[in-house]
This record gives structure tokens, sequence and C-alpha cells, in this order.
């Protein structure tokens, strides 16, 4: 019997229902196979804003520092959008958390079951068999985090600018991780950059260049141009399995990636780096695609699949339960696609609650 020790930062709007339902599902899975789970619970976003005065406060990184794995939610929301953008919730708590622990990849599939097709915005003739393709994002530099300032000009006008930052190592080790995650899927990979224009993509071109030659001469790689790969994206989604791009891009091209998929309630993703846990696994932050929804928050009707589908991940990937994690796939898969499902993705069939989702899941186990 194992413990699977991790922290839990629930966030605000539909954080804390969907949440409380992939906990459920985390605990009966791995109930079934003898494990144990241990976890704490801890504000962050705008509800750690409204209790401690800030979006992380330090007893929430001291929880994550001490856990095995992050288990997140979603933060923000209207009421905090009038606070200055250093201290909104999505950049005061979610910035700083992959700073404090490396998390420099993102890793989000991008998955539509062939029966939730008419869910997706794309013609069911584009996509017969649904979608299955995996977006990695590097997430730790390039513009998001590179230098900002803003001044006044000598003739007046107020001017600002963001620095766009890439070394040799950040690209060599986020192609390492599209390198390995296409190793087990279908040995190709695109990365998608902007080399006809920036000076970060000719090296990030380069780099990778170099690198798949060096390392990876068995995977298929190929390139394309970031506004391409967006309409590629909306045009044939399967030509791509595994592609990935630096960080601006990455969130751009993972939403769209999203929206096709039909619904941000069904895609997870996890953000992983070099630390590891006390497992000797790599230590990650585990969350859903998808906002706080604060349309629906308290409503009981927000699809919990995408936060139980990060709680696999995290299984997988910080304790090394690849078996258990499959476990919950299928029974999300299973559930969903005999039927059972949240207004997001219902189109024709009687919705259900948060609840009565978890426990179909749950069932399905």
């Amino acid at each position: 019997m194992a413990t699977f020790k991790f922290a839990v930062l629930p966030g605000d709007g539909i954080g804390p229902e969907v949440m409380s339902a992939a906990l459920d599902v985390l605990g009966a899975a791995c109930a079934k196979a003898g494990h144990e789970l241990s976890f704490t619970t801890h504000d962050v976003g705008g509800i750690a804003i409204d209790n401690h005065g800030t979006a992380l406060p330090e007893s929430t990184l001291e929880a994550c520092s001490n856990a095995d794995a992050i288990l997140f939610g979603s933060v923000g929301g209207p009421k905090w959008e009038n606070l200055p953008p250093k201290e909104q919730p999505e950049r005061a708590a979610l910035l700083p958390l992959r700073k404090a622990f490396k998390l420099f990849a993102n890793i989000r599939p991008g998955l539509l079951y062939p029966e939730l097709t008419d869910a997706s915005p794309l013609k069911s003739e584009r996509i017969p068999n649904g979608i299955d393709i995996v977006c990695i994002r590097e997430l730790t530099g390039g513009i998001y985090f590179g230098e900002k300032k803003t001044w006044q000009t000598e003739d007046g006008e107020t001017a600002a600018s963001d620095t766009m930052l890439y070394k040799t190592s950040e690209i060599e080790r986020i192609a390492e991780v599209a390198a390995q995650t296409a190793l087990a899927r279908g040995k190709k990979v695109c990365s998608i950059d902007k080399a006809n224009v920036l000076e970060t993509s000719v090296l990030w071109r380069k780099t990778v260049t170099a690198f798949f030659k060096k390392n990876y001469p068995e995977i298929e790689l190929s390139y394309m141009y970031v506004d391409n790969a967006a309409m590629q994206l909306a045009r044939d989604p399967n030509q791509f399995d595994v592609f990935f791009t630096e960080n601006m891009f990455g969130d751009i091209l993972s939403d769209e990636m999203a929206v096709i998929c039909g619904s941000l309630g069904m895609l997870c993703s996890a953000s992983l780096g070099d630390i590891k846990n006390s497992l000797g696994l790599k230590f990650g932050l585990y969350e859903p695609a998808g906002g706080t929804a604060p349309d629906i928050a308290g409503k009981g009707i927000a699809n919990p699949c995408a936060q139980i589908l990060s709680a696999a991940l995290m299984l997988r990937y910080s304790f090394g339960q690849d078996e258990i994690a499959a476990q919950i796939e299928n029974a999300v898969r299973k559930a969903v696609t005999g039927g059972v499902r949240t207004g997001d993705i219902a189109f024709g069939k009687k919705p259900v609650s948060t609840t009565e989702m978890r426990d179909a899941i749950i069932a399905a186990l």
C-alpha cells in the first residue's frame, strides 16, 4: 500500500465544486488498488486575496513545497478584475507557482471522443473519429517572463515593451519533453515557431533541428509557422500528433485546441519540470484547461471531467501509477460515451449535475 501526498488548491468559481468531485473519484480509484490519499487544502487566487491579501500566500507555497504534487483548480473572476494586473489572481498565483517549482513544460492532451463530435465547432466529417493530439507549451520563458517596461518618449507619448528571450538550454529541454511524448505515441512531432520574423524563433528552429537529429533521429520532425498552425488546427487537427511551441504561441494554440475539442470541461493538463518529489518522480502541477466559469459557479452543474482527468495525470507523472490513471481515464470515457453528460456536452441528452457525473465515473471504475 502506498500513500500519495499532494496539495489541493481549489481556487475560485467552479474550482471547489469540480475539485471535490475529482477527489472523490481519485479516492475511489486509489482505494480500489489499496492505496491512500494524504492531502491538505489551501487558498489560492481570488479567495486567497480575500482571506490573506495575496493570491499566493506563503502558507500555500509552503504546503506545496512539502507535497509531492499540486492538484490545482482555477483562479480569477469578475470580483478581482479591477485589481492592478500584477495583483490579479491569474498572474499573481499561477506564474509564481510555475517559477517557484521550475515548471517549464505544460502537457495538454487534446482529446475529443468520436461520440462527442457534435460538441466541436468543426464539421463532423472533418473529425469522424474525434480528435487525439497533444500540445506541449514552454511555460517559464519567452515574452511572459521577459523584461517589461513602460516609459515616456521625448515627444511625450507613453511607450511600453515586453522582451521575448530564449536560451538554447530552454529550447532543448522542452524539445526533450516533446520527444518523450512522441515516443509513447506516433513518433511524430511538429515544432511551431515564427522563424520568418523573430530571432528567438530562428534560434528555436536551429536548436530543435540539431537536437532531434542528434538525439531522436527516429522521430518524424516537421515545422510550421504559428499563423499557419492556427489555421491548420481549425482545418484538420489530426494532421498533428504532438506539437510543441514557445510560451505565448502555446498559450494561444492550446486554447484554440480546447475549443475544437468541444468543451474546456473535458481537457486536462500537467505542468512539469526537472524537480523530483520525495518518490524520485516528477513534481508537477495538474489543472483543468478551463477557467472559473463564474456564471455557473455554485449551481452544481459544472463538468468535473477535466479536473478528474488532471488528477489521473497526477497519478501517472508524480506517483508512477499509470494503471490507476488509465482506469480513471477509461471510466470517464465510459461514462461520457454511455450518455452521462453535463450541460456543456449534453447535445440532446438530459444534462446531469456535477455530482451525478462524478457518481457515474465512480460506478464505471
